[in-house]
């Protein structure tokens, strides 16, 4: 069975659009460390947060917003999930349904059908920096790659932080 690295991977080769790997220590995974320790802005590093209703039967969605951004999901994200209560799914949640860690969740690897929202400011950008699936790795990459994932653009996703 393929490590969750090698999926992604996969998924990239299959997507056919040019993109960097970037091998990192896993201490250094964490977003604001990595773009500090690697000299990459904020503005173009993306989080992947997966987001879960409250209420049974639960549902999820992936949500993806610049890092100097905060999810909206009292707002933004129960509207677009059409529950009455949202919250960020538990790191134990996030890992039963993706098999990923916290520090490392990308688009790339997600199950099938999970709904993926990005924030429209990617559209800006020539590049963006995702998870590599693991704390291990990350991938540079055009925004393009959200249509080619069926992810919609969602304005004022990521809210500014106070």
């Amino acid at each position: 069975m393929a490590t969750l690295e090698e999926q992604v991977l996969e998924v990239l080769a299959r997507l056919d659009l040019p993109y960097e790997q970037i091998d990192i220590d896993p201490s250094l995974a964490d977003t604001a460390v990595f773009c500090e320790r690697f000299g990459f802005p904020l503005e173009n590093s993306y989080n992947t947060i997966i987001v879960a209703s409250k209420k049974e039967p639960k549902q999820y969605v992936a949500c993806i917003v610049p890092a100097h951004t905060r999810l909206d999901v009292n707002k933004r994200v129960k509207k677009l999930m059409g529950v009455s209560k949202a919250s960020f799914a538990s790191a134990d949640e996030m890992k039963m349904l993706t098999g990923m860690e916290v520090g490392g969740v990308t688009p790339f690897a997600l199950p099938e059908g999970l709904p993926i929202y990005v924030d429209a400011r990617m559209s800006a950008l020539d590049w963006v920096i995702l998870g590599g699936g693991g704390r291990s790795m990350k991938i540079k990459i055009t925004p393009q790659v959200f249509e080619k994932l069926g992810a919609e653009v969602v304005t004022d996703l990521g809210l500014a932080r106070v």
